[in-house]
């Protein structure tokens, strides 16, 4: 009687507890296909109104662990909560409870703006008006085109019409597939500050993407590659435990000097970064006897310069030490 029966604020014990929990808990998820093993034993937790980031390369599992959990597919071994319900047990309430983002743009490209919105609404027993506060920031930058097709969008707009109709039924856990992917930069930056405001109305969102860059939006974030987790933290610790002497080396014949750098004494690894190289180097590395054995070489006019560590850093260093 006590599980279903109001209490303060008509909230009922079994809604008090599933509110005390965590949003989602991953316990040694695995899932293969045939000989291929996609996910290996993954393992976290995204707490209540937290933004959590899945970062990764293509390939290392992310969208797997999105269908998983968003109960498109079921587990080969281990278990998972979504809003404290099993997600084989439990399937068809998470589907009411959840928002799902997928990486591919999948809403009606023949119906227009405000006709997706309605449709997605109406699939969930909703007004738009119901939960009209929760889209409206996003919307009204999209509202003015609300008659035009989908299909006829840019990738920025479309992005934000998918949100739209995933937020419609105002959901208390959002997956969101690579988001970004494909997009401009700035309707990337655009798009994690909508993010953020969710985040202050409470929404707890688990997000991938393969941009590390992005990772720094997040409360916390998973590095993941070939189906494992290699390290759970909040961006700015994973940065801090990168623990090695960091430098960014450039010259006019980059890809000699890439191969040059790497036979060099005290350098542990060198790997192409944008527009520069990355060296990591041992504690007693020699900058000036580093620059002279290359000058010797013939590249006499390479730069040095120390840089911080990234999450890309930290990424590369991990895959390597697997």
């Amino acid at each position: 009687m006590f599980e279903t029966g109001p209490l303060w604020g008509g909230e009922t014990l079994r809604e008090m507890d599933t509110r005390m929990q965590p949003a989602i808990v991953a316990k040694e998820l695995v899932k293969r296909y045939g000989k291929l093993t996609a996910l290996d034993r993954v393992s976290f937790e995204v707490g209540r109104g937290e933004l959590f980031g899945m970062i990764g390369p293509d390939g290392a599992g992310k969208t797997t662990l999105f269908r998983l959990l968003t109960t498109l597919l079921v587990p080969d071994s281990g278990e998972a909560t979504v809003d404290g319900l099993n997600i084989v047990a439990d399937y068809k309430e998470i589907r009411r409870r959840v928002g799902y983002m997928p990486g591919r743009f999948s809403l009606y490209p023949d119906l227009t703006i405000e006709e997706n919105l309605a449709f997605f609404a109406a699939l969930f027993g909703v007004a738009i008006e119901d939960n009209y506060d929760l889209i409206a920031p996003i919307y009204r930058q999209i509202e003015p085109f609300r008659k035009r097709r989908a299909g006829k969008l840019s990738g920025g707009m479309k992005q934000k019409l998918a949100l739209c109709c995933a937020l419609i039924h105002r959901p208390s856990v959002l997956f969101l597939d690579e988001p970004t992917t494909g997009v401009d930069a700035v309707s990337r930056s655009e798009f994690w500050d909508v993010l953020a405001g969710l985040r202050v109305q409470g929404v707890s969102m688990l997000v991938s993407t393969p941009y590390m860059d992005e990772a720094g939006r997040c409360d916390r974030v998973a590095l993941i590659n070939g189906g494992k987790i290699l390290e759970i933290d909040t961006p700015q610790r994973i940065v801090e435990g990168f623990g090695e002497p960091l430098y960014a080396l450039s010259g006019a014949d980059m890809f000699g000097v890439l191969g040059a750098a790497r036979r060099c004494r005290g350098v542990r690894t060198c790997y192409p970064f944008g527009e520069v190289h990355h060296l990591v180097t041992t504690q007693d590395f020699d900058r000036a006897a580093f620059v002279a054995q290359l000058s010797a070489e013939g590249f006499r006019d390479v730069k040095v310069t120390p840089v911080s560590a990234g999450i890309e850093d930290v990424f590369i260093k991990r895959m390597e030490n697997e």
